[in-house]
């Protein structure tokens, strides 16, 4: 089969496109910058094309011949993210219907109840979006998924930052609320096997792993899994969606866009109805993985740093996505440039290595205290803050993030280049360049420019350049002295 994904610069798109190709199918995967997959292990094995759903006129060429489309895209932090995933699947579904597409797959949220007094806009976006994809004309399944275990997933992160961090916490009620999650194995088991759904099934399917459990009990069968002492946790009720969602975002690395929406999808009820995808899909040998196997497999592959994808591949809803500007006067004739340069005592090979490890837990080489209070009050007013972190703590890959970051351009063994994605007053980025010396050493160089936006930037930049020789000139000079010890 030919099959278009969508959202493959996400977490199950960029799962799911190599599981795909592995399975003997061609695979062409849209996205609006084709840079963005340039890094992937898989790039070479799919066709890459650039397009927009919220622009339609971009979508024929990446429909055309296609057999199955796979709908994996989602607006979750866009303060208006119903409106931008209905026009979503509009386009899609009507460029899928005209290009002659035989299947649509969309992985979706669980139904909310339909007595329920205050419904989630997360997982009432979702039903819409499934209700229109239905209705396309073309034959869809539409898989409904609750909380989606697996190393990487924004679900996961929640989890386990919280359970991690807090020994003892205080939660709504609502964490007694019934939920079956289910391994991102078994969802991307199901998602490629309906390639092979016969033409009449036009329908939704539950999906869940063998455990029905509630939130509380995640939280406990978490830390026993990862060798942890039973948690304290006191339900009460005054704790609303909102004021948890504030929580989530300072405990976890998942940003207060995200965490909302997500916290208040939890206060429904999400358990399979039924089973019946397993007619077309069989259950494998051994069942489906529980919650304690899957866990554990996540568990494996963030220590043995083997985490493929992860929530934060795809770009926050603020995110500019124009390059940094060749022309220096651009931005009405300003552009605001800190540069530092130092002579490095070792290999321009060693040098790149510091480089290409920075941030993570490695951290950027100056001033810890001072990162750290830029990334909290990042996250107080809304941003991403610090704590994405990394997904490889030694190789990067254009396009995805690294803390508050996000890398923009590499070219291995001379230069990284990352932009900004916390809350500014304007555009900003950091390039770092390991350079051969004539005498065989290295020299690195460091540029970080900022193209204000109104007054505010002006005076943003004025604020923070007196602190720039501790922070940029401390980290040229660390980082420096890094590559030389090292080599």
């Amino acid at each position: 089969m030919r099959c278009l994904v969508t959202g493959a610069t996400g977490y199950i798109g960029g799962r799911l496109t190599p599981l795909l190709l592995a399975d003997g199918h061609t695979v062409r995967c849209l996205a609006r910058k084709a840079v963005r997959l340039r890094d992937v292990p898989w790039a070479s094995a799919a066709e890459i094309v650039e397009g927009d759903l919220s622009r339609p006129e971009t979508l024929p060429a990446a429909f055309a011949d296609v057999d199955v489309a796979y709908f994996l895209v989602h607006s979750l932090g866009r303060p208006d993210f119903e409106v931008a995933d209905r026009t979503a699947a509009t386009n899609f579904a009507a460029a899928a219907r005209a290009a002659g597409v035989r299947r649509i797959v969309y992985l979706g949220g669980p139904e909310p109840a339909a007595d329920a007094e205050v419904p989630s806009p997360h997982l009432r976006s979702r039903a819409e979006v499934g209700r229109i994809l239905l209705d396309s004309g073309v034959p869809t399944a539409v898989l409904r998924a609750a909380v989606i275990i697996g190393s990487g997933s924004a679900s996961f992160e929640m989890l386990r930052y919280l359970t991690e961090r807090l020994p003892a916490m205080v939660t709504p009620r609502w964490v007694r609320n019934r939920i079956q999650p289910i391994a991102v194995r078994d969802v991307l088991r199901y998602l490629a096997g309906c390639v092979a759904l016969p033409p009449e099934v036009n329908r939704g399917f539950d999906i869940g792993g063998p455990d029905v459990l509630s939130f509380l009990d995640m939280m406990q069968r978490y830390a026993r899994v990862a060798g942890l002492r039973r948690r304290i946790i006191v339900p009460v009720r005054p704790l609303t969606p909102s004021l948890s969602s504030h929580w989530v975002g300072l405990i976890t690395p998942v940003p207060n866009a995200i965490a909302r929406p997500l916290v208040e999808s939890l206060i429904h009820e999400a358990v399979a109805h039924e089973h019946d995808i397993a007619r077309y899909v069989p259950d494998p040998p051994g069942g489906l993985t529980g919650f304690d196997d899957a866990v554990a497999l996540a568990l494996a592959k963030v220590r043995d740093a083997q985490v493929e994808t992860r929530w934060s591949t795809a770009s926050g809803p603020d995110a500019p996505a124009e390059p940094l500007p060749s022309d220096p006067e651009w931005s009405g004739g300003t552009a605001y440039t800190d540069i530092r340069e130092r002579a490095v005592d070792a290999s321009p090979a060693a040098l790149w290595r510091v480089i290409e490890g920075v941030g993570g837990e490695h951290g950027w080489y100056s001033f810890p205290l001072a990162w750290s209070i830029r990334g909290w009050l990042d996250r107080l007013i809304g941003g991403v803050g610090l704590r994405r972190g990394r997904r490889d703590p030694h190789h990067l890959q254009v396009g995805e993030a690294l803390d508050f970051w996000r890398v923009e351009e590499i070219v291995p063994g001379e230069l990284l280049r990352l932009r900004a994605e916390m809350r500014l007053p304007g555009r900003a980025w950091l390039e770092m360049r390991a350079l051969r010396a004539d005498d065989g050493r290295s020299r690195y160089q460091q540029r970080a420019v900022f193209l204000p936006r109104g007054l505010a930037g002006h005076a943003y930049w004025g604020s923070v350049a007196p602190f720039h020789a501790v922070v940029f000139g401390g980290m040229a000079r660390n980082i420096a002295r890094n590559a030389e010890q090292a080599s």
